[in-house]
Protein backbone atom coordinates (compact mmCIF):
# COMPACT_ATOMS: atom_id res chain seq x y z
CA UNK A 1 0.00 0.00 0.00
CA UNK A 2 3.21 2.60 0.93
CA UNK A 3 4.59 1.80 -1.97
CA UNK A 4 1.43 2.58 -4.43
CA UNK A 5 1.28 5.37 -2.49
CA UNK A 6 4.62 6.48 -3.39
CA UNK A 7 3.78 5.75 -7.12
CA UNK A 8 1.11 8.15 -7.23
CA UNK A 9 3.09 10.80 -5.10
CA UNK A 10 5.83 10.48 -7.18
CA UNK A 11 3.21 10.84 -10.55
CA UNK A 12 1.03 13.76 -9.56
CA UNK A 13 0.26 14.48 -13.65
CA UNK A 14 -1.15 10.70 -13.68
CA UNK A 15 -3.81 11.57 -10.99
CA UNK A 16 -4.56 14.73 -12.34
CA UNK A 17 -5.03 13.23 -16.36
CA UNK A 18 -6.99 10.10 -14.39
CA UNK A 19 -9.12 12.17 -12.23
CA UNK A 20 -9.77 14.33 -15.75
CA UNK A 21 -10.65 11.34 -17.42
CA UNK A 22 -12.72 9.89 -14.48
CA UNK A 23 -15.38 13.09 -14.44
CA UNK A 24 -15.55 12.87 -17.86
CA UNK A 25 -16.82 9.09 -17.88
CA UNK A 26 -18.89 9.59 -14.60
CA UNK A 27 -20.30 12.77 -15.66
CA UNK A 28 -23.30 11.10 -18.04
CA UNK A 29 -24.14 9.01 -14.53
CA UNK A 30 -24.27 11.54 -11.78
CA UNK A 31 -25.29 15.03 -13.75
CA UNK A 32 -28.66 14.39 -12.85
CA UNK A 33 -27.78 14.55 -9.16
CA UNK A 34 -26.48 17.94 -7.22
CA UNK A 35 -24.71 15.75 -4.77
CA UNK A 36 -23.08 13.76 -8.09
CA UNK A 37 -22.07 16.99 -9.69
CA UNK A 38 -20.77 18.41 -6.47
CA UNK A 39 -18.40 15.38 -6.34
CA UNK A 40 -16.79 15.73 -9.19
CA UNK A 41 -16.41 19.17 -9.47
CA UNK A 42 -14.55 19.20 -6.22
CA UNK A 43 -12.45 15.79 -6.80
CA UNK A 44 -11.11 17.65 -9.95
CA UNK A 45 -10.61 20.89 -8.33
CA UNK A 46 -8.27 19.48 -6.02
CA UNK A 47 -6.88 17.12 -8.73
CA UNK A 48 -5.88 19.79 -10.28
CA UNK A 49 -4.05 22.15 -7.49
CA UNK A 50 -2.31 19.10 -6.06
CA UNK A 51 -0.63 18.50 -9.16
CA UNK A 52 -0.01 22.11 -9.67
CA UNK A 53 1.83 22.20 -5.98
CA UNK A 54 3.48 19.12 -6.85
CA UNK A 55 5.41 19.82 -10.26
CA UNK A 56 6.05 23.54 -9.26
CA UNK A 57 6.16 24.54 -5.75
CA UNK A 58 6.85 28.22 -5.87
CA UNK A 59 5.33 31.06 -3.27
CA UNK A 60 3.64 32.65 -6.77
CA UNK A 61 2.15 29.07 -7.77
CA UNK A 62 1.10 28.69 -4.06
CA UNK A 63 -0.39 31.93 -4.22
CA UNK A 64 -2.42 31.71 -7.11
CA UNK A 65 -3.52 28.11 -6.25
CA UNK A 66 -5.06 29.78 -3.51
CA UNK A 67 -6.31 32.74 -4.72
CA UNK A 68 -8.25 31.66 -7.78
CA UNK A 69 -8.73 27.77 -6.57
CA UNK A 70 -10.21 28.42 -3.21
CA UNK A 71 -13.22 30.64 -4.52
CA UNK A 72 -13.53 28.39 -7.46
CA UNK A 73 -14.09 25.12 -5.13
CA UNK A 74 -17.02 27.19 -3.16
CA UNK A 75 -18.68 28.14 -6.63
CA UNK A 76 -18.34 24.54 -7.54
CA UNK A 77 -20.43 23.16 -4.47
CA UNK A 78 -23.10 26.20 -5.64
CA UNK A 79 -23.21 25.29 -9.13
CA UNK A 80 -24.12 21.94 -8.45
CA UNK A 81 -26.81 23.56 -6.67
CA UNK A 82 -28.28 26.26 -8.55
CA UNK A 83 -27.01 25.65 -11.89
CA UNK A 84 -29.31 27.70 -13.65
CA UNK A 85 -28.61 30.96 -11.37
CA UNK A 86 -26.87 32.88 -13.84
CA UNK A 87 -24.77 35.15 -11.66
CA UNK A 88 -22.92 32.10 -10.26
CA UNK A 89 -22.33 30.63 -13.29
CA UNK A 90 -21.16 33.50 -14.76
CA UNK A 91 -18.28 33.68 -11.32
CA UNK A 92 -17.45 30.40 -11.55
CA UNK A 93 -16.81 30.63 -15.29
CA UNK A 94 -14.57 33.73 -14.78
CA UNK A 95 -12.50 32.13 -11.85
CA UNK A 96 -12.46 28.78 -13.30
CA UNK A 97 -11.25 29.95 -16.67
CA UNK A 98 -8.16 32.03 -15.74
CA UNK A 99 -7.24 29.17 -12.78
CA UNK A 100 -7.21 26.30 -15.14
CA UNK A 101 -5.26 27.83 -17.73
CA UNK A 102 -2.46 29.14 -15.07
CA UNK A 103 -2.13 25.40 -14.51
CA UNK A 104 -1.46 24.59 -17.99
CA UNK A 105 0.95 27.38 -18.20
CA UNK A 106 2.56 26.13 -14.75
CA UNK A 107 2.71 22.06 -16.48
CA UNK A 108 4.38 23.24 -19.69
CA UNK A 109 6.84 25.07 -17.37
CA UNK A 110 7.36 21.82 -16.10
CA UNK A 111 7.85 20.22 -19.19
CA UNK A 112 10.19 22.62 -20.32
CA UNK A 113 12.41 23.08 -17.72
CA UNK A 114 15.12 20.84 -18.19
CA UNK A 115 15.82 18.27 -20.89
CA UNK A 116 15.08 14.61 -19.42
CA UNK A 117 11.89 13.45 -20.13
CA UNK A 118 10.51 11.77 -17.24
CA UNK A 119 7.56 9.33 -16.73
CA UNK A 120 5.64 12.36 -14.77
CA UNK A 121 6.09 14.53 -17.89
CA UNK A 122 4.88 11.70 -20.09
CA UNK A 123 1.44 12.23 -18.44
CA UNK A 124 1.77 15.81 -17.97
CA UNK A 125 1.38 15.68 -21.44
CA UNK A 126 -1.78 14.67 -21.52
CA UNK A 127 -3.12 16.77 -18.10
CA UNK A 128 -1.86 19.46 -19.31
CA UNK A 129 -4.00 19.20 -22.77
CA UNK A 130 -7.28 18.23 -20.51
CA UNK A 131 -6.63 21.60 -18.60
CA UNK A 132 -6.62 23.59 -21.50
CA UNK A 133 -9.88 21.72 -22.52
CA UNK A 134 -11.13 22.44 -19.40
CA UNK A 135 -10.30 26.22 -19.06
CA UNK A 136 -12.19 26.66 -22.29
CA UNK A 137 -15.22 24.72 -21.58
CA UNK A 138 -15.57 27.58 -18.50
CA UNK A 139 -14.93 30.40 -20.50
CA UNK A 140 -17.46 29.20 -22.99
CA UNK A 141 -20.36 28.98 -19.96
CA UNK A 142 -19.35 32.18 -19.56
CA UNK A 143 -19.83 33.76 -22.98
CA UNK A 144 -23.21 31.83 -23.00
CA UNK A 145 -24.54 33.99 -19.66
CA UNK A 146 -23.17 36.94 -21.03
CA UNK A 147 -24.39 36.40 -24.91
CA UNK A 148 -27.31 34.27 -24.80
CA UNK A 149 -27.77 31.70 -28.02
CA UNK A 150 -23.91 32.41 -28.78
CA UNK A 151 -24.20 28.50 -29.15
CA UNK A 152 -26.61 26.08 -31.28
CA UNK A 153 -27.27 22.60 -31.54
CA UNK A 154 -30.09 20.23 -31.82
CA UNK A 155 -31.23 19.95 -28.18
CA UNK A 156 -31.43 24.20 -28.59
CA UNK A 157 -29.36 27.43 -28.24
CA UNK A 158 -29.08 26.61 -24.54
CA UNK A 159 -26.07 24.38 -23.56
CA UNK A 160 -25.01 22.16 -20.71
CA UNK A 161 -21.97 22.64 -19.14
CA UNK A 162 -20.83 19.20 -20.48
CA UNK A 163 -22.14 20.03 -23.90
CA UNK A 164 -19.32 22.62 -23.63
CA UNK A 165 -16.53 20.58 -22.24
CA UNK A 166 -17.45 18.32 -25.57
CA UNK A 167 -16.96 21.36 -27.85
CA UNK A 168 -14.02 22.23 -26.30
CA UNK A 169 -12.60 18.72 -26.61
CA UNK A 170 -13.82 19.22 -30.33
CA UNK A 171 -12.66 22.35 -30.89
CA UNK A 172 -8.82 21.47 -29.77
CA UNK A 173 -8.26 18.54 -31.23
CA UNK A 174 -9.62 19.62 -34.45
CA UNK A 175 -11.54 16.35 -34.83
CA UNK A 176 -14.83 18.23 -36.08
CA UNK A 177 -16.85 16.05 -34.28
CA UNK A 178 -19.68 18.20 -32.73
CA UNK A 179 -23.04 18.91 -33.24
CA UNK A 180 -22.82 22.10 -31.35
CA UNK A 181 -21.58 24.95 -33.19
CA UNK A 182 -20.78 28.80 -32.17
CA UNK A 183 -22.80 31.40 -33.86
CA UNK A 184 -22.55 34.10 -32.14
CA UNK A 185 -19.46 36.50 -32.83
CA UNK A 186 -18.39 36.20 -29.11
CA UNK A 187 -18.13 32.73 -28.94
CA UNK A 188 -16.58 32.22 -32.32
CA UNK A 189 -13.94 33.85 -31.98
CA UNK A 190 -13.22 32.43 -28.66
CA UNK A 191 -13.60 29.31 -30.69
CA UNK A 192 -10.93 30.02 -33.27
CA UNK A 193 -8.53 30.96 -29.88
CA UNK A 194 -8.76 27.63 -29.20
CA UNK A 195 -8.49 26.19 -32.39
CA UNK A 196 -5.01 27.79 -32.72
CA UNK A 197 -4.02 26.68 -28.92
CA UNK A 198 -5.19 22.74 -30.46
CA UNK A 199 -2.66 23.42 -33.36
CA UNK A 200 0.37 25.24 -31.03
CA UNK A 201 0.41 22.55 -28.40
CA UNK A 202 0.77 20.02 -30.98
CA UNK A 203 3.66 21.78 -32.86
CA UNK A 204 5.04 22.39 -29.32
CA UNK A 205 4.87 20.48 -26.80
CA UNK A 206 4.42 16.92 -28.79
CA UNK A 207 7.39 17.71 -30.82
CA UNK A 208 9.50 18.58 -28.12
CA UNK A 209 8.63 15.38 -25.83
CA UNK A 210 9.40 13.53 -29.15
CA UNK A 211 12.64 15.14 -29.72
CA UNK A 212 14.39 14.86 -26.27
CA UNK A 213 13.05 10.95 -26.34
CA UNK A 214 15.15 10.66 -29.32
CA UNK A 215 17.93 12.62 -28.23
CA UNK A 216 17.95 10.18 -25.06
CA UNK A 217 17.67 6.77 -26.89
CA UNK A 218 20.59 8.48 -28.90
Amino acid sequence: MNRRLEQWVAHPSAVLLAAQMVQVMAWPFLEGSALGRTFLGVIGMLAVGAAVLAVRRTPTVSRVVLILGAPAMVLTLLEAVFRDHDAIVLTSGLLHCPFYFYVSYAMLRYLFHDDEVTTDEYYATGAAFTVVAWGFAYAFSAVQVVWPDSFSSPAGSEQEWFELLYLSFSTLTSVGLSDIVAVGLHARSLVMVEMMAGVFYIAMVVSRMVGLTMMRRR
